[in-house]
């Protein structure tokens, strides 16, 4: 019998609002009985005075190589920083050369999210950003369908190339349509890990 996919949601987040998106996705891989591994990374921007410490005060852990050779599917986010992933993601991503030459990653589905304080802020271009390195691991890229309604209906974030969040004041907490579109995404990596994981094991 075959176990239940492991579905890795990495991702950078500064101000909370990527890791709320990250959370509802992960709500959306467990809806479709699998296993959602919540991983961050570590903060390298400008601002940064001093190293990362080894271990994350709160939330989760940071991600290890190791893991994402381990999973079974990958979804993954960052802020928008103009129009492109933030650098904190780029330069852990720039570290996976190893599972790159070894094919670890190739044949398994994968989707991105991203958050924006603006609503033209770049986030399609910065979900195009992230899907790039996924491709070139040979991963499968996931996007969201219209069959999806609240991409029809949504008046804040949402996208077919991922799940996206509106972090403004204005557009308040996380929109329902948002975390529809989230939970939609994760659920759809989810299933589609479970699939090819069973063909698989035939």
């Amino acid at each position: 019998m075959s176990r239940q996919p492991t579905i890795l949601v990495l991702y950078y987040s500064r101000k909370g609002h990527t890791e709320a998106l990250a959370r509802q996705i992960a709500r959306g891989v467990e809806g479709a009985g699998a296993i959602a591994m919540l991983r961050t990374v570590p903060a390298v921007a400008p601002i940064t005075t001093r190293a990362a410490p080894a271990v994350p005060g709160t939330g989760p852990p940071y991600a290890e190589l190791d893991e994402l050779a381990a999973c079974d599917g990958l979804i993954l986010g960052s802020p928008t920083r103009f129009g492109n992933m933030a650098a904190s993601l780029k330069q852990f991503l720039d570290t996976t050369s190893s599972l790159w030459l070894g094919g670890n990653l190739a044949g398994k589905p994968a989707g991105v999210f991203t958050s924006s304080s603006s609503l033209h802020g770049g986030q399609e271009s910065t979900l195009l950003s992230m899907a790039l390195p996924l491709i070139h691991h040979g991963m499968l890229f996931v996007g969201v369908p219209y069959t999806e309604s609240a991409l029809f209906e949504t008046r804040t974030g949402g996208s077919p190339y991922g799940a996206t969040l509106i972090a403004a004041d204005w557009a308040g907490e996380m929109s329902g349509h948002e975390t529809a579109i989230a939970r939609a995404l994760g659920h759809r990596v989810a299933t589609i890990a479970a699939r090819l994981r069973a063909a698989g094991d035939r």
